[in-house]
């Protein structure tokens, strides 16, 4: 189930779309939080070539429409030298670690091709860390938990793509480990809007504080001009 003949959201129409995203899980979105910079990290879940080329039968219209907003949080989260930690879902191409997901999926994104990598304009730095998994959550059977506990990490920002699979799975996982799981409506994307505002609500009301990109920005990185496109 991955092809719309219309986009849920454009990069034109995202702003908008959030403000009514927002309003409507409002009575779930209890739990506001403020973010503590010196304790947090960005997450950005699989935004690879697999998920954000339109060529691809995986095809994610929401990837392409939150882009701009992840990069403005990797940025900000670049700027004050706070951890920004990437995942690809990859498997083996002999399928040795597919399992179930073979079965229920048509298609793997296989490890060491072309669509296995970050989007070019994401591209993680050298010092940074790129988690490789094959489930949806980020958490399961990887190494993110010891890299969070060793960069004492707090506040968890998650961001990229789907928002009802990996990125709704790993939120899922870091409120079960104690993390205070940021979830800005803005920065994560889905095939269609029934699942990312049905993400948004369960998020809201049991796991995450749902917010947008813009208050996330604002809080590690205060400088106004620093924002602006």
């Amino acid at each position: 189930m991955t092809g719309m003949t219309e986009p849920y959201v454009t990069t034109q129409n995202i702003e908008s779309k959030t403000v009514e995203w927002l309003e409507r899980i409002g009575a779930c979105n209890r739990h506001v939080m403020e973010l503590k910079p010196g304790n947090s990290a960005l997450l950005v879940i699989d935004m690879q070539n697999f998920f954000l080329d339109p060529a691809s039968p995986s095809f994610t219209c929401g990837g392409t429409a939150i882009l701009p907003a992840v990069k403005r949080l990797v940025a900000a989260f670049r700027r004050a030298s706070r951890p920004v930690i990437f995942t690809r879902h990859v498997h083996h191409p002999a399928n040795l670690d597919s399992g179930i997901m073979q079965w229920w999926w048509e298609g793997m994104c296989l490890e060491g091709s072309p669509d296995s990598e970050i989007h070019p304009e994401l591209a993680s730095l050298p010092n940074e860390k790129v988690v490789l998994k094959h489930r949806y959550s980020a958490f399961y059977n990887t190494d993110l938990e010891t890299v969070l506990r060793c960069l004492k990490v707090e506040d968890l920002v998650i961001t990229g793509v789907m928002t009802n699979m990996c990125c709704e799975s790993t939120a899922r996982d870091a409120y079960f480990r104690d993390y205070r799981v940021f979830f800005p409506a803005d920065a994560n994307g889905s095939i269609n809007e029934e699942m990312h505002l049905a993400s948004l609500i369960n998020l809201a009301f049991g796991f995450a504080y749902v917010t947008n990109s813009g208050s996330i920005v604002s809080q590690i990185d205060p400088d106004p001009s620093h924002g602006k496109k």
